[in-house]
């Protein structure tokens, strides 16, 4: 079949934004100040889309490279100083250089798109007011990605703690057709996306699966990434053991949820 001029801008337009994606792979290292202690941020945002982390109480410590980080920050920094550069250079989004690191309070309304690592296995037990300020937080507008936890006892444990942020909302599949599925690039292989542990010595503990929570006009609030580590395939980006289409899936799948986000 012959390609309208439409699909041919549309093939130019991705073939654009993956070269860009290539970039900050190799790029990325010199976008940031390097600093491996997560701080809590107290100044207001400082760009367009300022990525912030919800950071919560846990025990222990998880990372890779000699850098030990609480889990809420397992793949910092270096999962920031690998994906926002890409960010930048994929979209003319204004694009702040580092992440900030939030507890779930009145500074969250600040931030449109909140990440949120290892939540089962680190335990993350929010009180009856970080309950509030979160379900207001999404009921409002803002959007949250949950990445990174695995098998169906973290499930479990997930699921009754996001149950009490949004009662009433059920957690579905997303549907292919879903506008975050095409919004930047159009996310028809559903890659699964392992961490750097599962390519050594710990096997994934099932299929992927790329599930939310919608609100009442059909716009999605929260993202939720099950037996998938976006996080470390940013992490990895530049390391040579890493498959680089796992890494591309998640910078593919990163931008969406980000575009998405500033979008509805």
């Amino acid at each position: 079949m012959r390609r309208s001029s439409s699909q041919k801008y549309r093939l130019a337009l991705a073939a654009g934004a993956l070269a860009a994606l290539a970039a900050g792979f190799a790029s990325g290292q010199g976008f940031f100040r390097s600093t491996a202690t997560p701080s809590i941020g107290k100044e207001p945002p400082e760009a367009e889309f300022h990525m912030a982390r919800m950071a919560y109480e846990s025990s222990g410590c998880a990372g890779s490279r000699g850098i030990c980080q609480p889990l809420w920050a397992v793949d910092y920094p270096l999962a920031e100083e690998h994906f926002l550069p890409a960010l930048a250079r994929m979209t003319r989004v204004d694009v702040a250089k580092d992440s900030r690191h939030l507890p779930l309070d009145e500074r969250i309304f600040d931030y449109p798109w909140l990440f949120a690592q290892q939540v089962a296995q680190g335990r993350w037990r929010p009180s009856d007011r970080e309950v509030e300020y979160l379900r207001e937080y999404l009921l409002r507008g803002g959007f949250l990605v949950f990445d990174d936890f695995h098998g169906e006892s973290e499930w479990r444990y997930f699921e009754s703690v996001i149950q009490r942020v949004l009662p009433d909302r059920p957690i579905v599949d997303i549907p292919d057709d879903d506008m975050l599925m095409n919004v930047l690039f159009s996310l028809d292989r559903r890659t699964q996306i392992p961490g750097d542990r599962h390519l050594a010595w710990r096997a994934m503990e099932g299929p992927p699966h790329w599930r939310g929570i919608y609100d009442d006009d059909g716009r999605l609030m929260v993202a939720i990434n099950h037996n998938i580590d976006m996080g470390d395939a940013w992490e990895h980006a530049d390391d040579p053991y890493y498959p680089a289409p796992m890494t591309a899936t998640a910078y593919r799948f990163g931008a969406n949820y980000v575009i998405y986000a500033m979008t509805h």
